[in-house]
């Protein structure tokens, strides 16, 4: 902290690096409403649709600890720009395939290249910002994680309804092309550069960790990303055994006084870290998921367009946007207080629609669930930049990258369980008679699920605040000890 000198540029480099981030995370859900389109287009097959979707989640959810590292290794800066590169050629690709495969391709290179690219945007908030800044600067991340998860159907709606068939969607893809070449540029004259490493990258890089680790998130990632497709549940044994082989083999990295991929020490010895990735891992299962059920809702059960569906969840994006921005200038007063709060504000929002779903008119629905929504939305935002802000706030910066890489890794494992948990409720309470005006139950029961998930979360942060109150004691009672050997010795040598 003495030696930090704030970087007149810092909130412009941070409005850069924010709008890159944006435009990855926004990619995994605004593909979304146009997948008819592309495959009345491409002549697709149902198979390579959904590889379009869960190609781009996968690969996005495997590299981000990889991203993370080299990020921390070869320099935020490098790094932000080269992924930014690939994600604005991988996009142009995307928008051109001719056929799916080479769409399918695109994708899980874009994939690639966004995930390479979101841990920069946590590691650069630690490396540009101290102290209450640091929190405002988290809360405007937290915006635009909450905006994009909830905002991709709306803007590939109006995208499509703007560009029309056949042709439509390809400006899904294109649209990231003007926008990252204007990013890449002030990104140019704005971020940092890194003082350069003397050690040669392999003995800054443990590759050995990368493989175990992809595969470990691979087990657990593709059977709930492909569920539909059986015979894949035992990759999870393979997830196991690879995570456990991981861990011993950061352990002996550690011991050999290397650097690892992922120093489990961030885990067992800094403060306030492993239970805030539990936390955000746990409320992404909860709430991520709902998303694609509202969807199946409202297109499916009430004939909604894509554009219009997405519209009746607005009001959860804008309640996300508002209070993470104001939450975030928060952290220094409340601390994990807030997110005890926001959890339970999302809890609240979700019982609310849970039971008013099945007791109004289906064309009521999306009316009357927008308030609920709108607190649901309130407290998520009260909930992410707040958790990312404490849960790095003992990460030293050196490892913020892999740090943040980390906890989006948890994030996206909790999205895909919340995901796959929350459809096969909703479609087992619809059943084999769609029509059979089930659509309303399956709504109620899969809220009151993500409402339960999220519970699991409010149960940890609540513990997690006693142990920060338990810590902080302990401090000053440590701290009340040194100062009275202090007066002691004073008054011994008087």
């Amino acid at each position: 902290m003495a030696d930090y000198e704030p970087d007149p540029r810092r909130w412009k480099a941070l409005a850069v690096s924010l709008a890159a981030g944006f435009m990855g995370l926004l990619d995994v859900s605004i593909v979304n409403t146009a997948l008819p389109s592309i495959q009345r287009d491409l002549h697709a097959t149902s198979g390579g649709i959904q590889w379009v979707v869960s190609g781009y989640a996968l690969a996005f959810g495997l590299v981000l600890v990889t991203g993370g590292r080299l990020g921390d290794a070869l320099g935020r800066r490098r790094m932000f720009l080269a992924a930014l590169a690939g994600f604005v050629l991988t996009s142009a690709l995307a928008g051109a395939a001719p056929d799916e495969t080479t769409l399918v391709i695109a994708r899980l290179a874009q994939g690639c290249a966004a995930g390479m690219l979101t841990p920069q945007n946590t590691g650069l908030i630690q490396d540009l910002f101290r102290g209450p800044e640091r929190g405002r600067a988290f809360g405007l991340f937290g915006a635009v994680v909450g905006i994009s998860t909830a905002v991709g159907p709306v803007l590939g709606g109006v995208i499509l309804a703007v560009f029309g068939d056949p042709n439509g969607w390809r400006w899904v893809f294109y649209v990231n092309v003007p926008i990252g070449v204007l990013a890449f540029m002030l990104a140019l004259r704005l971020l940092p550069k890194a003082r350069p490493e003397r050690r040669p990258l392999l003995e800054q890089i443990d590759f050995v960790g990368m493989v175990l680790l992809a595969v470990a998130v691979l087990g657990v990632l593709l059977p709930l990303i492909d569920s539909d497709v059986g015979g894949l549940w035992w990759l999870f044994v393979v997830a196991v055994v690879f995570g456990f082989l991981f861990i011993r083999w950061e352990h002996r990295i550690v011991h050999c006084g290397r650097s690892p991929l992922l120093d489990t020490r961030l885990f067992t010895q800094t403060p306030g870290y492993s239970s805030g990735a539990a936390v955000g891992a746990i409320y992404f299962c909860g709430f991520a998921g709902i998303w694609l059920v509202f969807a199946m809702f409202f297109q499916q059960g009430l004939g909604y367009t894509p554009l219009q569906s997405g519209l009746a969840v607005t009001p959860f994006a804008l309640g996300s946007a508002v209070s993470a921005a104001v939450a975030g200038r928060l952290v220094p007063r409340f601390g994990r207080r807030l997110t005890v709060t926001g959890l339970s504000l999302v809890i609240l929002g979700l019982v609310v629609v849970a039971l008013v779903a099945g007791r109004v008119p289906a064309g009521d629905v999306g009316l009357v669930i927008a308030l609920p929504l709108l607190l649901a939305g309130i407290g998520g935002g009260m909930v992410i930049s707040p958790n990312t802000t404490l849960s790095l706030e003992c990460v030293p910066t050196s490892m913020a990258g892999v740090a943040g890489g980390a906890l989006q890794t948890g994030q996206r494992m909790g999205t895909a369980i919340g995901t796959a948990v929350l459809a096969t409720v909703f479609h087992s309470v619809v059943g084999t008679n769609p029509d059979g005006g089930r659509y309303p139950a399956a709504l109620s029961v899969a809220m009151a699920c993500a409402a339960g998930l999220t519970a699991v979360a409010l149960v940890l942060a609540v513990l997690e605040l006693r142990a920060r109150r338990h810590r902080a004691r302990a401090d000053e009672r440590e701290q009340g000890r040194r100062e009275a050997e202090n007066s002691s010795a004073d008054i011994q040598r008087s």
